[in-house]
């Protein structure tokens, strides 16, 4: 690398005058450049949706995985490098397993957000590790009903009403602003999360809608979306977009 971060972008245990780690700042690049993941908290749950781009006509529908159930009651959305994503879904897995042998309960949202995001951070202090080139979007619904935080690559872990990641974030963060999220059901939130997507996707190559839900109607369980729900909130996604075009 050449520029302002030459001498201060080969070790991620080395800060820059101006107080940046560019490592970091590399990985979250690398979520910046990955397929859009969306995420709203509804009234009654939260609701995850993915962007996929097919890169071959020979994948396998369904195939790498962007959306994993991590408890009964919890399940992530991943954006960025899905193997790095995949390291961090194990251990959230590894963590809700621990507390629930311990504590004999569920583990509530915000210690899950925490200890992933603590365990994202490590990979920011030493200088033989490199940083998770991922985010993690959670969602959880438990005694404090739902809720959904965003993980990133630095280890910061926040809490929203609704947020994005990935190439279309700036748009989709501006779609999921003009939502009463307070009024809108996890049934009706598939339908506008479907609407983002196909919003966003601005590339020629056809992508696979990946969608999740922990709400009163998946039992409080995270699940993905049943398929004909899916399929409805996909052709209304298209109908819209194809309304849009129309009026432009």
């Amino acid at each position: 690398m050449s520029g302002i971060g030459t001498g201060y972008d080969l070790s991620v245990s080395t800060f820059s005058p101006d107080g940046r780690v560019f490592q970091t700042d590399y990985a979250q690049k690398a979520v910046d450049n990955s397929g859009t993941a969306v995420g709203i908290k509804c009234k009654d749950g939260v609701v995850l949706g993915v962007e996929k781009t097919i890169l071959s006509k020979m994948l396998v529908e369904g195939s790498n995985r962007r959306t994993y159930a991590v408890d009964r009651h919890a399940g992530v959305a991943v954006a960025g490098v899905a193997a790095d994503g995949r390291q961090a879904v194990n251990r959230c897995i590894s963590e809700a397993q621990q507390y629930k042998s311990f504590y004999g309960d569920l583990i509530p949202g915000h210690v899950l957000a925490e200890r992933l995001a603590t365990f994202i951070h490590v990979f920011t202090l030493y200088w033989y590790v490199r940083p998770m080139g991922a985010s993690l979007l959670v969602a959880v619904k438990d005694k404090d009903g739902p809720q959904l935080y965003l993980v990133d690559p630095s280890g910061t872990g926040l809490r929203y009403f609704g947020t994005a990641v990935g190439k279309g974030r700036q748009a989709a963060k501006t779609e999921i602003e003009r939502l009463d999220l307070s009024s809108l059901t996890c049934r009706q939130g598939v339908t506008e999360v479907a609407k983002i997507l196909h919003s966003v996707h601005d590339e020629e190559k056809p992508f696979e809608l990946e969608l999740s839900w922990v709400c009163d109607e998946s039992d409080n369980e995270f699940r993905r979306v049943p398929a004909d729900l899916v399929a409805e909130a996909t052709a209304a996604a298209k109908a819209a977009l194809a309304d849009s075009d129309m009026d432009d």
